[in-house]
């Protein structure tokens, strides 16, 4: 069911006086002046959002913004926002509604916890302001934590660069049959203008809050990403172009860029990435810090670990790059996690009773050669960089007996299919996950379905199962028997229409890890 791009400008059905409480850790927030604000301009045209659905709600999003690319433009003050929820389309049905608060210093964005819904159901919603009235979205809830369910559909996506293209892969997506989508990262690109590119960013690299404020409001301006957001809950992590290319904890990969200077822009990216996203109040961040990290679980059948790689790993040890590895790969200091996340997220498996326990995260996992031949380079700012990390972490999935690990992959580009082993040194040795890497919506520009180094990749790692170099989104069906993924590729990014193809299936069967062609 495809969701509407044109703003909707119908009057809202019923209002309330009844106040969301949106408390914001440490920061107050005044409710706002229960009284008439209105624009010369439709306040919802970065469009509307869901997020993180848990058996008994989900959050809702948007954000006023009448003038987006220069600040927003709305009033210099709080202002409160009407929402609601329904069980039918047409918003005859209504179930839950409130009202809540579009603080002026979390940039008029609104963050609304809807509880008391039916688990496992989809919802609609709407929300009222300024005498003006917002699209209609889709939802849904997750199941009932003691429930399996016969089947989950999700998809996942990542590396969406504005310059380079049209989110023709986004545009597909919204008319999938999806129960979510999880984004892992590169939701924005921090870098300035370039030239002989399909679109354009709105300014030179982006280092202040507004900065970064008005960049989220060029990306989410797009009615491609505006549709994919309201068919369906997203489930969201960053990777590093929501603050600066390869940053690692508070280094930057600039020299010389003092970590006070650093972490004060990432305090303003971290703050722009929450006013922009469906996220809990949990998220909220303290200055550089916020914890995105957190489980999301679809009853007994999956169990997604959300996972943040950037924010608390050490510097990469033998720098950037593809290259061969240095003594510091194997350094047992050396962390793409940091200790407390790693233990939350061994504790977490541990513990989980899902049938599939899924990592979605930023970077590759698998250690891949990158230089056809007899040389060997591995990507020092993935997990064969921080080779102590990751080889504890795939021997704990092992010792464990975790149930059918699966990692969900970002960042590179590309679409690939790799079986996780503890030794990729033994090509006898089993799998002890799987991982599917998703290519990018548009970085890159347009694809092609072989790269330069298909060959010689695939001849290197033999646990490498598939390698496209397309643009596109990654489709998943879960059973509790098995999983189904369907890479799923658009030709052109170039320009705002094109076609849209399953390039490769595989499965992987519940008890077997690994994934087969089919």
């Amino acid at each position: 069911m495809p969701v509407p791009n044109q703003r909707s400008r119908r009057s809202f059905l019923a209002a309330t006086s009844a106040t969301i409480a949106w408390p914001l850790a440490n920061i107050r927030i005044a409710t706002a002046a229960d009284r008439r604000v209105y624009t010369a301009d439709y306040p919802f045209q970065l469009g509307i959002a869901s997020g993180d659905p848990s058996p008994d709600g989900v959050v809702l999003w948007t954000r006023l913004a009448q003038d987006p690319l220069n600040g927003g433009g709305m009033p210099d003050e709080d202002i409160r926002v009407r929402w609601q929820v329904a069980t039918d389309e047409g918003m005859t049905k209504v179930v839950r509604k409130g009202v809540a608060t579009a603080a002026k210093d979390w940039a008029h964005s609104v963050h609304v916890e809807v509880q008391g819904l039916q688990p496992d159901r989809s919802y609609w919603y709407q929300f009222q302001a300024a005498g003006e009235t917002s699209d209609i979205g889709r939802t849904r809830t997750a199941p009932a934590a003691d429930t399996m369910p016969d089947s989950f559909r999700f998809a996942f996506a990542s590396c969406q660069h504005y310059e380079y293209g049209y989110f023709n892969a986004l545009r597909h997506m919204a008319d999938e049959d999806l129960h979510a989508v999880v984004h892992l990262g590169d939701y924005i690109y921090e870098g300035g203008v370039s030239k002989n590119k399909a679109r354009e960013h709105n300014s030179a690299e982006i280092i202040s809050l507004n900065d970064y404020r008005n960049r989220y409001a060029l990306y989410r301006g797009d009615a491609d990403l505006q549709a994919a957001h309201a068919a369906f809950p997203w489930i969201v992590t960053w990777d590093d172009h929501e603050f600066d290319n390869n940053c690692a904890g508070d280094v930057s990969e600039e020299p010389g860029v003092a970590a006070e200077q650093y972490l004060k822009r990432r305090a303003d990216a971290y703050k722009a990435y929450y006013e922009h996203m469906p996220l809990r109040r949990s998220t909220l961040p303290h200055g550089p810090m916020m914890q995105l990290y957190r489980n999301v679980t679809y009853g007994r059948l999956a169990q997604f670990s959300v996972l943040d790689t950037r924010q608390y790993r050490t510097d990469q040890p033998c720098g950037d790059h593809n290259k061969p590895p240095c003594d510091g790969v194997f350094d047992p200091n050396a962390t793409l996690l940091g200790d407390i996340q790693e233990k939350w997220l061994c504790d977490g498996l541990a513990a989980s009773p899902s049938r599939w326990n899924i990592l979605a995260q930023q970077v590759m996992m698998a250690r891949v050669d990158r230089t056809p031949g007899d040389a060997v380079a591995y990507s020092m700012d993935q997990w064969a960089g921080y080779e102590a990390g990751r080889k504890r972490l795939i021997q704990f999935l092992d010792e464990r007996r975790i149930t059918n690990p699966v990692v969900l992959t970002g960042d590179i580009h590309t679409n690939w299919v790799n079986d996780v082993k503890v030794d990729f040194d033994d090509e006898t040795a089993d799998a002890v996950a799987t991982e599917f890497v998703g290519t990018s919506v548009t970085s890159g520009g347009n694809g092609a379905e072989k790269g330069r180094d298909t060959d010689g990749v695939l001849a290197d790692n033999p646990f490498v199962k598939f390698y496209n170099a397309e643009r596109g989104y990654v489709r998943c069906e879960v059973t509790p028997q098995q999983w189904k993924t369907d890479f799923r590729v658009v030709p052109v990014v170039s320009k705002p229409e094109s076609p849209c193809l399953t390039r490769a299936t595989f499965i992987t069967e519940n008890g077997r890890a690994g994934a087969e062609r089919a």
